[in-house]
């Protein structure tokens, strides 16, 4: 029998989840098939890939024809619609959600990004998406802007398990961190149990290669640093991590039964071929981690996948020195990462557009039938 070697990935700490959520998926028994052969263990979703499954088959038309019916706003139109997937999802995955006492087993759902800059707004929507899902595996994932941090904290506070995504530095990602742990501290000083929270820091990967990849292509020369910063920025923040959830602050939570925010590393497919195709999973393997692939990732991993321990481990002063060098080069990490903060907002922003005016196209081709 063929080496299963995203089964490996799990026997070494790391979660293996899927960014792709359909209707099609869930319903049709690919997601099934998917936590059966390849150790998926949780999904997240984006507009992009429910577009597309909008655009190609008529598996939401039933349901649209309802929603129509007494619903003209699209983004409502689109939230009743992915609600549904999710909670199916959610209850796909449940088994093992309660295997794992909640270690495993999600499905995110995003906030719109009109909200991105929103706190009040981002609150009141993730707080909707909590209580209508209802569901204990469900992660409503809120951006890490400056504005996020604030509802990030609050959710928790609450007690509603948050994915925080487009987290780029190792400056917010602390940020977010901290936000989570004052989330716990009211939550538990108001008398609440922090044990049924959980939360994952999604840190985005390959698009900080893009990023800085063209930034070197403008300098000229400096080929030793290409491809290099992703991964570099990546170990750096598992060592925060390490560092955060650890200490007599974090003891005093964790005896009270939370449980650490891990980082989800994201936008893990490779942008450049003339990179390895899955160096972003074979990089970044360690204790604790969550790695959401694109299913071709997930395919080419299976096929030829190394994998020799604890990688994001691996020469953490050296990841530093990449750093270093980068701005020695002329790299200025601070508008990197605030370039692809805000530039992760808008293309957000652009992709949900898309899938509105798809909304539209369809309500509207119902209605005329």
């Amino acid at each position: 029998m063929a080496e299963n070697r995203l089964q490996r990935l799990s026997e070494f700490g790391q979660s293996v989840w899927i960014d792709n959520l359909s209707r099609a998926l869930v319903r049709e028994g690919g997601l099934k098939r998917l936590m059966e052969e390849d150790a998926v263990v949780g999904v997240t979703s984006n507009p992009t890939i429910f577009q597309k499954a909008l655009a190609e088959g008529d598996a939401y038309d039933e349901q649209l024809r309802e929603v129509i019916a007494t619903e003209s706003d699209d983004t409502e139109v689109f939230l009743q619609l992915a609600t549904r997937d999710v909670s199916d999802a959610c209850d796909l995955l449940r088994p093992v959600w309660d295997r794992g006492g909640g270690r495993d087993g999600y499905v995110s759902i995003e906030v719109t990004p009109d909200l991105a800059y929103d706190t009040d707004g981002t609150i009141a929507q993730a707080q909707r998406l909590h209580d209508w899902i209802d569901k204990p595996n469900l992660l409503v994932k809120i951006p890490a802007t400056e504005p996020g941090l604030a509802a990030i904290e609050e959710m928790i506070a609450r007690g509603r398990s948050i994915n925080v995504t487009l987290t780029f530095s190792l400056d917010r990602h602390a940020q977010v961190a901290e936000a989570y742990l004052r989330g716990l501290e009211r939550l538990v000083e108001a008398g609440g149990d922090p044990s049924p929270v959980a939360s994952v820091a999604s840190f985005f990967v390959s698009r900080v290669d893009t990023e800085v990849d063209n930034r070197l292509d403008a300098i000229g020369g400096h080929d030793e640093l290409r491809g290099r910063a992703a991964i570099a920025n990546a170990k750096l923040a598992y060592q925060t991590y390490l560092q955060t959830f650890a200490g007599e602050r974090w003891d005093a939570l964790a005896a009270k039964g939370a449980t650490a925010q891990r980082c989800l590393w994201a936008s893990t497919s490779t942008k450049n071929p003339a990179y390895r195709d899955v160096m972003y999973v074979e990089e970044l393997i360690g204790r604790d981690t969550v790695n959401t692939m694109p299913e071709e990732t997930m395919r080419a991993f299976q096929d030829h996948g190394e994998i020799r321990g604890l990688t994001v481990e691996e020469d953490v002063e050296g990841a530093r020195a990449i750093l270093d060098a980068l701005a020695q080069a002329g790299i200025d990490y601070d508008d990197v990462t605030a370039t692809l903060e805000r530039e992760g907002v808008e293309k957000f922003d652009a992709s949900f557009n898309e899938l509105l005016a798809e909304v539209a196209r369809k309500r509207e081709a119902l209605v005329a039938a």
